[in-house]
């Protein structure tokens, strides 16, 4: 995809969101994001599919058959099915809200058109799949039982905010209300518990009024500072309370220390900072096959073979961006952009501003990828062509148990943020850190979760259930961005660019020589590059 060419620009809207109002009958205001409110999560709870006047509507909560006990251990021989229409319900929910977004007018006139026009045909398409889901593993293993269960999706509802100041802090303190989540469920939960009164309470007061409201001073949620015409992230995130000044943060890393028996060593490779501009919002892991299987923009260093469509053949001869030829791997993370109302190259295309990803993208200044030791063994090589996934790009309506990024700002890297995006002091860079799952089952270069083939480490740095060390690929990338709260990685639609949503893919395509080198320089206590 072609893009501008640039490493940074000075903020000339420092708005981060806006919002849509739809009127119902009767009155009523509902504030809608244009682009966020597709989530799929637990819907456990029993939500109001139809809202009376004076409710607002947060997001299409669904549940998320990804994660499902059923979907654990899908054989091989069905797993490219599966990946394939699990991707088409992640799109099922996009097109869903676009459509919600669409139809306000025939919304206002009659408010059971949301049930009718959207929910029901959205649960039959989810059916549908599922059922394909179910047939492509019965016809290898056992069928999974269940999944019917999950077709039908909700629309959250809360009381909308008092008008006047209506959104100064619904969009601050919007997720503190249930005291659960903190800052990672900001808008879903933030009419529960404490934040129910004033303009801090509802359950859209992160997501919709109080997002656009609290940050613009808009009166109606998207009338303030830059929000009528979509300016800075088009109503899907993030928010001020999303952003945390890093000075105030207490440091709170701690290193394990090397055993006797442990590997001190490290190999870094450089691959470069993504200089060519390879981008796409494919996911060759998660959906193979599948155009737009990410539903946001990734960044891409090393290989350059790579998109839904890449192949370990076409992994194995592509080009690389590495210096040393032999490392073909690949690493892909979101993108990060400025939330100033810039359009990018992206900004009407599936990945980019179809699905409120907006803003310009940056180019870091630093990608620094080593691959370190384990505090408690030696380190064993790995498969190539092994996938890892680190993080959860669905944290924010999955739960954190999977959350694996952190944010901090260079000068400040002993204070990690899991749920936050760091606010530097001038001078100070933005730095975000992965640190992979360094524990393999010593058979498997994939699994159908893509996650059980591989394990972090315990706090004591052991790996447990018969797995073995293997390098653990640690990423950092810094950009050089202005201070404050103007900057956001790209997300899914629903998950609002929460911080906590970041996450890296990699895929090893070191040659043997290589990865030998890589295990000699790791276990012998060597840096090596």
């Amino acid at each position: 995809m072609p893009r501008t060419s640039r490493k940074r620009s000075t903020l000339a809207n420092r708005a981060i969101v806006a919002s849509a109002a739809l009127l119902l009958g009767g009155g009523g205001l509902v504030a809608v994001n244009v682009y966020a409110s597709a989530g799929e999560g637990d819907s456990n709870q029993s939500a109001t599919r139809t809202q009376n006047a004076g409710q607002s509507v947060s997001t299409i909560d669904c549940p998320d058959v990804a994660t499902q006990d059923q979907l654990a251990n899908v054989p091989d021989a069905a797993r490219p099915e599966v990946d394939r229409n699990l991707a088409l319900i992640d799109s099922q929910i996009t097109e869903a809200y676009k459509r919600f977004a669409d139809e306000k007018a025939q919304i206002e006139r009659d408010p059971q058109f949301a049930d009718n026009a959207i929910l029901n045909p959205l649960k039959d398409k989810r059916a549908a799949t599922l059922e394909r889901i179910a047939l492509s593993i019965g016809r290898v293993a056992e069928r999974p039982q269940g999944l019917e269960g999950l077709a039908p999706c909700t629309l959250r509802a809360g009381n909308s905010p008092a008008q006047g100041d209506q959104g100064q802090n619904g969009g601050q303190n919007g997720g503190q209300g249930d005291g659960q989540n903190g800052g990672q469920d900001p808008g879903q939960n933030g009419g529960q518990g404490d934040g129910q009164n004033g303009g801090q309470q509802g359950q859209d007061g992160g997501q919709g009024d109080g997002q656009n409201g609290g940050q613009d001073g808009g009166q109606d949620g998207g009338q303030g500072d830059g929000g009528q015409n979509g300016g800075g992230q088009a109503g899907n995130g993030p928010e001020a309370s999303d952003f945390v000044d890093i000075t105030t943060v207490q440091p709170n890393v701690k290193k394990a220390r090397t055993a006797r028996g442990g590997s001190k060593g490290t190999f870094t490779t450089d691959c470069g900072v993504n200089e060519a501009g390879k981008f796409n919002s494919d996911n060759v892991i998660v959906a193979p096959g599948v155009s737009n299987g990410a539903h946001h923009m990734h960044d891409y260093v090393g290989n350059q073979a790579n998109d839904a469509f890449a192949t370990d053949d076409s992994l194995a001869a592509g080009e690389t961006s590495c210096l040393n030829q032999g490392d073909k791997s690949t690493y892909y993370w979101p993108v990060l952009r400025l939330q100033n109302g810039q359009d990018e190259a992206d900004a009407n295309v599936d990945g980019g501003g179809k699905e409120g990803n907006v803003g310009e993208i940056q180019t870091p200044s630093q990608v620094t990828l080593t691959f370190a030791g384990s505090p408690k063994s030696k380190v064993t090589a790995m498969p190539r062509f092994l996938r890892i996934i680190t993080g959860d790009a669905k944290a924010f309506t999955n739960g954190d148990a999977n959350a694996n990024a952190s944010w901090s700002c260079t000068g400040f890297e002993d204070r990690q943020l899991k749920d936050k995006y760091p606010i530097c002091p001038e001078g100070s860079q933005v730095v975000r850190s992965f640190k992979f799952q360094s524990c393999w089952d010593g058979q498997n270069a994939d699994s159908a979760n893509h996650r059980t083939h591989v394990a972090f480490a315990d706090q004591n740095g052991r790996c447990q259930n018969g797995f073995k060390a293997i390098p653990q690929l640690q990423q950092r990338v810094v950009y050089d961005v202005p201070p404050g709260p103007g900057f956001a990685v790209d997300s899914f639609p629903e998950q609002l660019h929460k911080p906590i949503t970041d996450h890296g893919d990699f895929i090893n395509v070191f040659d043997d020589n290589l990865m030998k080198k890589v295990v000699n320089c790791v276990n012998g206590g060597r840096k090596c590059k």
